[in-house]
């Protein structure tokens, strides 16, 4: 049987994968060159936010791509808490998080658009996407909770073609345990990193602590 021929759609999304390879490459030599680790990028971000008037907006639109880098999202929340103090830092992280999540899960649904349908002739997948299909709602929720990586859950979502409605429903209840946890955890954090001189703040950081540990008991 002779393969069928690429649809314009599937070249699409082979040619946006390549890109999206490239664009990672890209970002690894220029950290790998710069010796950069993602807490030191954080630390290099935070001070230029600072002293900039547009800081939350540029706040958010990075952590808006950040799913594209495969950048841990706790070490933004935690940046946000740090630059913008508790409250301020928890709102626009929720924010920001939730649009991350919906970028993530369009391409989840957009990869999967092309390779869901085949792998949907195995009965047993066919049944396993419907069942989760029917959970749109708890079982992102349950996931969110149990703080599994958060671009998986999302990019996993898409990928089935979950109700987008009753996931981002799912992700703005879920993600808050987690947002205030690590926002709080970066707030509790006092000084300079680039002059190294650092302490904690000890109110801030049992909050932070106490919401994680009633999140996962």
């Amino acid at each position: 049987m002779s393969s069928q021929p690429h649809t314009p759609r599937t070249s699409n999304r082979i040619i946006a994968l390549i890109a999206w390879a490239l664009l990672l490459l890209a970002w690894g030599w220029y950290t790998h060159i710069h010796n950069l680790t993602p807490a030191q990028t954080v630390s290099r971000l935070a001070g230029f936010l600072t002293a900039s008037p547009w800081g939350v907006f540029l706040f958010i639109l990075i952590y808006f791509i950040r799913p594209v880098f495969f950048f841990p999202p706790a070490l933004l929340t935690m940046a946000a808490g740090y630059i913008f103090g508790p409250l301020p830092g928890i709102f626009y992280a929720l924010v920001a998080s939730n649009l991350a999540s919906l970028l993530s899960y369009l391409i989840g649904r957009y990869f999967g658009g092309s390779f869901l349908p085949r792998l949907e002739q195995n009965p047993k997948i066919l049944a396993y996407a419907g069942r989760l299909r029917g959970e749109s709602f708890q079982t992102p929720l349950i996931l969110r909770f149990l703080f599994i990586p958060y671009d998986f859950i999302s990019a996993f979502s898409g990928f089935l073609n979950i109700d987008l409605r009753l996931f981002m429903l799912a992700t703005v209840i879920g993600s808050v345990p987690g947002t205030v946890s690590f926002a709080l955890l970066g707030a509790s954090i006092q000084g300079d990193f680039a002059t190294q001189q650092l302490t904690l703040d000890p109110l801030s950081l049992f909050a932070s602590l106490a919401v994680f540990a009633v999140t996962i008991l």
